[in-house]
């Protein structure tokens, strides 16, 4: 499967409002990023929500990571195409 950028912001914003709904919820407050696991685990008495939770936090760093790929892949086709111009 392979995404466009949008699509690929698109996904991260619905990742993100889903990921919102529950830290606000269960007041998921931690102070690090270190520690939202923690935090989540001890907070998110409902077993569902935790496992969601986690989907969503794995599912937010893959789309991540692919956008940021997508977006460097972009700016050096941009790049190659500037020079072109030049030449």
């Amino acid at each position: 499967m392979t995404l466009s950028y949008s699509d690929t912001r698109k996904k991260l914003d619905q990742i993100t409002a889903e990921m919102l709904g529950l830290i606000r919820k269960y007041d998921l407050d931690a102070a690090s990023p270190f520690d939202v696991i923690e935090v989540a685990r001890a907070k998110i008495t409902d077993q569902n929500d935790y496992i969601r939770f986690l989907e969503l936090s794995l599912e937010g760093r893959i789309y991540g990571e692919y956008g940021d790929a997508l977006q460097k892949q972009i700016d050096e086709e941009a790049k190659v195409q500037a020079a072109k111009a030049v030449n």
